[in-house]
């Protein structure tokens, strides 16, 4: 299907080049809603050309997702369809690209049995149920327009194809939250729903919950370690929706519970966005890019949230730009699956060619009328630019810092890695990482849709603390125990393994064969653009495994300074500098180069620093991570003693601040795994 000739096309369809937008910092609030506006409109325009001639499956080009076209051509029209909502009821209806009208073609044509452009049921393809809630969210949202006016027979069309989830068993994680308010938009329509279903929803919904605004995304090994961005776009977004949706029908005190978890969340969200207007570069589906926005409109749209409004706008302006100047949208205007420039490497198996399309998600503020005060109040600096700050976040494991200097955020993890902790897994970079930033990303070589095991880290690398054995392959770090999470300082220690082969379970499942090594704790204290890491390793040295801390991976054009003596240093392509320092045992340095690994550029390089030989057991081993605008001005001072087993890490910071890292020793008599391998 080729695109309308440019002659044809309205002035919304045309994407604007980037040197001729206005940044956010500069527009006035006005122009910033025209600008949200266009961006959205742009986005709805430029799939139609890739829509069959009924509207009801958008087939966007690309590599198919593992579900197949067939509901890839669903998602098309699903995701768009919760943009288009939030733009059609944010404008009250004014319609001048006739939203409604094309979705409403696409509802009838879709849901209708005999239509060969049908829409997959729920028993042909377990990704319906996805897309059914967004296309229930948008029908709440749009109910004036489109679901009020369908004829009669397509509204009882819709409801039986949305019936089905009714009585359906979901997956334990955010799934739950497509069923509950599919439902819930099927209660208030006259369609089919089981309070079981609504009942189960909460109650796994509070298990869940980790405390201070956080949610795990479901729990692995029965326990909380599934940490990242669904925070935001799925555990706070569909319960306050769910209850929006429900109105007074909605349990008494659920959605004051809701809105107050969701302002604790915010507290910590607004500290995780760089001056960039970048999210954090971490965890799974991250080709959603703004998603993560989710949660900061759903705080202003429920009355849930610390952030001023126009601090609110700020950020969700800022990272919708970061995205637009980075090549999210292709030269036909179609979102494409990366983070900036198209990357495989961040995808899932159950990334196609319209899962970029969840960033409708981050266009909820067009739901809030112009007038909201979002929409009218000045802009205000974001959190890292106001002012440098550390904290600990306890729910997820992190130690955060911020610095205004150069807007970078980062995050040391010591807390979730979605694994099982029953059993050995391959890293998942994505997770298993000791840190993230806003500036950066962790290399994932390799296509995970490609096939099972593609994107396994066979070599965790950058921000890793591993064992090479006597091949030269390194340790995996999957599950790890949290031990102490306090101040500026978190640590935490897993059992090296090398696996078999190179397999993983995106959803943290089994793992193949591993071989088991000694026991790495790990710990860190973080404050401004430096972390000390401190490691010990303890079991049988006989191996004589040598130990490897690597630092911040950076995009390179080109590699400007070599490593030398016991510092390896990277400047990137944007002038951000990673530094390691080999402050005690770690005398080797040296910079690892990587091609098409990096999801932000496609030369990338890493700073190492390694022990000489085989590492010493039971004694501290000090390398200094940096990653900052320019190099450090000073580095902290280090220092070891020990309490009885413990090896205690004093650190001396450049302002007189002092931290202790404490680095116990393990019981080499439990071995959680039985086996030094496991099937």
């Amino acid at each position: 299907m080729t695109r309308t000739p440019a002659e044809d096309r309205t002035p919304a369809e045309d994407r604007i080049p980037a040197e001729a937008r206005t940044p956010a910092q500069a527009r006035t609030p006005a122009e910033d809603r025209a600008h949200w506006e266009q961006v959205a409109d742009r986005l709805l325009l430029a799939v139609r050309p890739y829509a069959t001639d009924s509207h009801a499956l958008i087939d966007l080009p690309g590599t198919p997702s593992h579900s197949g076209a067939h509901s890839d051509g669903l998602e098309g029209f699903a995701r768009t369809f919760l943009l288009a909502g939030f733009r059609l009821a944010g404008a009250g209806g004014a319609d001048p690209h006739d939203i409604a009208g094309w979705y409403a073609a696409g509802l009838a044509a879709g849901t209708d049995p005999s239509n060969p452009e049908r829409w997959p049921s729920f028993a042909e393809c377990d990704q319906a149920k996805v897309e059914a809630a967004s296309i229930a969210l948008a029908l709440h949202e749009t109910r004036p327009w489109i679901w009020d006016r369908l004829d009669d027979r397509v509204r009882g069309r819709i409801l039986d194809w949305l019936a089905p989830m009714a009585g359906d068993l979901m997956p334990g994680n955010n799934w739950v939250w497509f069923q509950g308010v599919t439902e819930a938009f099927a209660r208030t329509a006259g369609g089919h729903w089981r309070q079981q279903d609504l009942d189960r929803v909460i109650a796994l919904t509070d298990g869940w919950y980790a405390g201070d605004g956080w949610y795990s995304d479901g729990l692995t090994g029965g326990e909380r370690r599934n940490f990242d961005h669904y925070n935001g776009w799925a555990m706070h977004l569909y319960p306050l929706w769910f209850c929006r949706i429900l109105g007074d029908a909605a349990p008494a005190g659920l959605l004051d519970r809701y809105r107050a978890r969701l302002r604790r969340f915010l507290e910590d969200q607004r500290l995780l966005v760089g001056a960039n207007g970048s999210p954090l570069v971490q965890g799974r589906s991250l080709t959603y890019r703004h998603a993560a926005l989710a949660s900061v409109w759903t705080g202003a749209l429920f009355d849930a949230t610390p952030l001023a409004p126009g601090e609110t706008r700020a950020v969700a302006s800022r990272m919708l730009d970061h995205f637009t100047d980075h090549g999210a949208t292709d030269e036909r205007g179609l979102l494409t699956l990366g983070w900036h420039r198209p990357y495989r490497g961040v995808l899932q198996v159950y990334s196609g060619p319209a899962s970029p399309y969840w960033a409708s998600k981050g266009f909820i503020g067009l739901a809030l009328p112009p007038q909201h005060p979002v929409w009218t109040a000045e802009s205000t600096p974001l959190a890292v630019e106001q002012a440098d700050f550390t904290r600990s976040l306890a729910a997820p494991g992190w130690l955060v810092s911020g610095t205004a200097s150069d807007g970078v955020v980062r995050v040391v993890n010591h807390g979730g890695d979605h694994a099982d902790p029953a059993s050995p897994h391959t890293d998942d970079p994505c997770y298993a990482r000791f840190a993230y930033s806003t500036h950066t990303a962790p290399e994932t070589p390799g296509d995970p849709t490609a096939g099972r095991g593609a994107c396994a880290d066979a070599d965790p690398l950058d921000n890793a603390v591993v064992l090479l054995d006597a091949a030269g392959r390194a340790s995996h770090r999957r599950p790890a125990t949290r031990l102490s999470v306090d101040g500026a300082t978190a640590v935490s220690r897993s059992r090296a393994h090398w696996p078999e082969d190179a397999t993983w379970d995106p959803f943290g499942g089994p793992d193949a064969r591993h071989t088991l090594g000694p026991w790495i704790t790990v710990g860190s204290a973080l404050r401004g653009s430096v972390e000390v890491r401190a490691v010990r390793v303890d079991g049988d040295p006989g191996a004589g495994h040598v130990l490897r801390i690597g630092g911040w991976a950076l995009a390179v054009d080109p590699l400007s300074d070599p490593a030398s003596d016991d510092t390896a240093r990277v400047e990137g392509a944007d002038g951000l500098v990673s530094l390691v320092v080999g402050a005690r045992q770690l005398p080797r340095s040296s910079v690892v180069l990587g091609t098409d690994s990096n999801a932000i550029g496609a030369a990338s390089a890493t700073p190492v620093v390694a022990s000489e030989g085989p590492v010493t057991h039971g004694e501290a081993h000090i390398a200094l991570i940096h990653l900052g605008g320019t190099d450090p001005a000073a580095l902290p001072e280090v220092g070891t003693r020990a309490d009885g087993t413990t090896l205690l890490v004093d650190v001396d910071w450049p302002d007189g601040a002092r931290d202790t890292v404490r680095l116990p020793a393990p019981d080499l008599s439990h071995d959680p795994w039985k086996d030094t391998r496991r099937a």
